[in-house]
């Protein structure tokens, strides 16, 4: 059952709207012109996009999952695409809107099937992690099995294109990664205490460790522009706020912090070992923690409840009501929310460009790299 709010509501549902800061990547690591080998001259550069709900576009509605791990039904999908697409989100998802800015089709779910690749795919799955271990076998699609759907798509391009074509396709394509917080959040949903047993740096060394071997093997298909995005601050999410269920801010805080500042460190290592290797990474701790504590100054009204859900901050994932909690409440105008996505992107777009982006993104502009 479904109930209205009379104020206005957000928060880390916007985790899945922080698109304005990822759209600016569209203009500077996607070349407006980009002449192949032999016979492909293609003036786009292909979107190939991995990652966890903030990059799903859909691919969940065609596995043997549950409610807990879709989101094919309204609201989901009802501000843009008017019907539930699979995306974790009211409308489009960062991908979508750097493939509009760059003037891309939409990069399609790898699932059912996509008939042309040369645009790109998006192999990303909602709940997914860097580690297989996340999540339970066959209710998503972890890192490692989205590779190994790249891999099929290689094999399929070079079929169809030959060889040198494709590796000049891959080379000049940008691969969009956005993994993690699934790995942190997984191991505390029931156990808070579960890092007092672990350590917490090692098993960050092993999500930052999986990711770098993945980002290892799309270099070794032709792979060289990458964009990335930091863990968001899931110790602000609405489900860590009190009087939720499993509660554990200081532990959720703890590992995205430590992994927010690996993951540079690793990219830099990489920078040094790889030849030709690029990279740019999102600050989406900073971005959203900003619009979150400081909502008024952005233009929202409020920055801790979700917009779509129930409890204490909206902080239950009861959303459109199939995942066991039947009622929830949902913005009464998503349009002034700051979870949803009918801010004026082209504006914040502009902002960036006029500064260079160097606010949220590192470890500089890519415009200089």
């Amino acid at each position: 059952m479904m109930q209205k709010d009379t104020g206005w509501n957000s928060g880390m549902a916007a985790l899945k709207f922080h698109v304005l800061i990822l759209a600016f990547w569209a203009s500077v690591l996607i070349p407006s012109s980009c002449d192949g080998h032999s016979g492909l001259k293609r003036k786009h550069a292909a979107l190939y996009i991995f990652g966890d709900s903030l990059f799903d576009p859909g691919n969940n509605n065609y596995i043997n999952t549950t409610n807990d791990f879709k989101a094919d039904w309204l609201p989901y999908g009802e501000t843009f695409f008017k019907y539930p697409t699979g995306r974790f989100c009211d409308g489009r998802l960062i991908p979508d809107f750097i493939a509009e800015y760059a003037k891309l089709p939409i990069v399609p779910a790898i699932y059912p099937r996509i008939v042309d690749y040369t645009y790109g795919a998006n192999f990303a799955s909602g709940g997914a992690g860097a580690l297989n271990e996340t999540r339970k076998k066959g209710l998503v699609i972890p890192l490692n099995y989205q590779l190994h759907l790249f891999e099929d798509v290689v094999k399929h391009l070079r079929h169809n294109l030959g060889d040198a074509e494709t590796y000049t396709l891959l080379s000049n394509a940008v691969y969009l990664i956005s993994i993690g917080g699934n790995d942190y959040f997984a191991p505390l949903a029931t156990n808070c205490s579960y890092f007092e047993t672990h350590s917490q740096e090692e098993y960050v060394g092993m999500v930052i460790g999986n990711l770098t071997n993945v980002i290892k093997e799309i270099y070794n298909k032709g792979g060289r522009k990458f964009g990335f995005t930091r863990l968001p601050p899931l110790g602000l999410a609405p489900s860590q706020r009190p009087g939720n269920d499993g509660t554990c801010v200081k532990e959720v805080t703890s590992l995205v912090n430590m992994h927010n500042t690996a993951l540079p460190k690793h990219l830099e290592k990489l920078k040094g070992k790889l030849q030709g290797f690029k990279y740019s990474i999102a600050k989406l701790d900073t971005y959203l923690t900003e619009r979150i504590i400081f909502p008024y100054k952005y233009g929202f009204k409020e920055g801790k409840s979700a917009c779509c859900g129930s409890g204490p901050y909206g902080g239950i994932y009861s959303c459109g009501g199939k995942r066991g909690v039947t009622e929830y409440r949902l913005c009464a105008n998503v349009s002034m929310s700051f979870s949803t996505l009918s801010i004026q992107p082209k504006g914040f777009i502009n902002n960036l460009l006029s500064y260079g982006g160097t606010k949220f993104l590192m470890p500089k502009s890519l415009t200089v790299i």
